[in-house]
């Protein structure tokens, strides 16, 4: 029974100076919530400043000016004198058309305006001589009327057959196809051998490039909504509508163009209104056909508040919603109401006021309600102010 007693106190012992082992080689216990060092975020305060509306529509490239270039007269092709896809200037020779038939009815045309002449020189004697003798009674009133109208007909025979000269001058003059304007002429449609007929056969087409338009629509639903906002005072108006081209690539094309007009006229199947602008293009870089998208500074918001789009997260309810750095800086969720997107920032319409600090970066560090270390947050990226405003899509 002492051997049994003397076993057990040995192995308590044992176990006592294990435990103060393990005891002795833990370190120190891990730290709470409450004394973690504030984790580091990104934070923006929020600050009212007046930002462009700029609307981005999907639109079309099209040539400012455009010419079908068609034959005047019939005839046979005998010569074309460009090159497809290269330069021409107003005036210059396209195609020229066999002017035999064409110089043969001219020739034609002057003998009998020739003719004509001689007869009026003739008729023109007889009525002099007719009005000589007519004081003394030598030839009946018969007589003297039959002079006049003769002559009456002779002028207006010749009149007749100078515009047979003239027109068949014009025909000659056009069997010689010209460019109606400047441009760029695009792919022959004719050949050489080709029978041409005069006003139908489309020879070859023109465009104007070296300035192009841009037209695209818009929902009559958001130009209402803009009228609104315009009498209502949330926005202001511009005095000039400035245009940009978004390319397809995403780049911003370098030439800023102006608005020529909307359309008084809705499109009663797609309930779009149609705008046009016109941009320089000196280099040729967009052709006619091009998709693109459109931005139009449609007006300005006097006292935005926007904050970059990756700060603005979705709650479980499937509403917006931000964090904010209280006072006491510890992280707290908003929930917001969300206006325009832009480029990079989401315009806030309630939830934030001026002077809010939004967290921006470093949402992974911390929980609502953690104390976390605030520092300025500056985009690599140019801000919407920078590039010209807000974007609604």
């Amino acid at each position: 029974m002492t051997g049994i007693l003397s076993a057990l106190r040995f192995s308590a012992g044992l176990i006592a100076a294990a435990l103060m082992l393990s005891a002795c080689t833990e370190g120190p216990a891990a730290p709470t919530a409450e004394t973690a060092a504030p984790q580091e975020v990104s934070v923006l305060e929020l600050q009212p400043a007046p930002l462009p509306v700029i609307r981005e529509l999907p639109g079309r490239i099209a040539p400012t000016r455009i010419a079908e270039v068609r034959a005047r007269v019939s005839g046979i092709v005998v010569h074309r004198n460009f090159e497809q896809g290269s330069d021409v200037k107003a005036g210059d020779v396209l195609y020229e058309l066999d002017a035999e038939p064409f110089r043969i009815e001219l020739n034609a045309t002057e003998a009998a305006l020739a003719k004509a002449q001689a007869v009026l020189n003739q008729e023109t004697q007889n009525h002099k001589r007719a009005e000589a003798l007519w004081p003394t009674r030598a030839i009946a009133q018969s007589q003297l009327d039959v002079a006049i109208a003769n002559l009456k007909q002779a002028e207006a025979d010749v009149a007749a057959r100078k515009a047979d000269v003239d027109r068949a001058k014009l025909n000659l003059e056009r069997t010689k196809i010209r460019a109606p304007i400047s441009g760029r002429a695009g792919r022959a449609l004719v050949t050489e051998g080709a029978l041409v007929q005069a006003d139908l056969t489309h020879t070859a087409t023109i465009q104007q490039l070296t300035s192009i338009y841009a037209d695209f629509t818009q929902s009559v639903n958001e130009l209402n909504q803009l009228r609104r906002e315009f009498d209502s005072g949330e926005l202001e108006r511009v005095s000039a509508a400035k245009v940009r081209l978004i390319l397809d690539n995403g780049e911003v094309y370098p030439y800023e163009g102006t608005l020529l007009f909307s359309d008084v006229t809705v499109d009663p199947g797609t309930g779009q209104v149609t705008l046009r602008g016109e941009f320089p293009n000196p280099k040729l870089a967009v052709l006619p056909g091009m998709y693109v998208r459109v931005q139009i500074e449609q007006g300005i918001d006097p006292d935005a508040l926007a904050v970059p789009q990756q700060a603005v997260r979705r709650s479980d309810s499937g509403g917006s919603e931000i964090f904010l750095v209280r006072e006491d800086n510890r992280a707290a969720v908003a929930a917001i109401r969300l206006g325009r997107a832009v480029e990079d920032r989401w315009l806030i319409l309630d939830g934030a006021k001026p002077g809010d600090r939004v967290i921006v970066d470093g949402f992974q560090k911390f929980v609502a309600g953690d104390l976390v270390d605030p520092r300025p947050w500056s985009s690599r990226k140019r801000s919407a102010s920078a590039d010209g405003g807000v974007t609604a899509r």
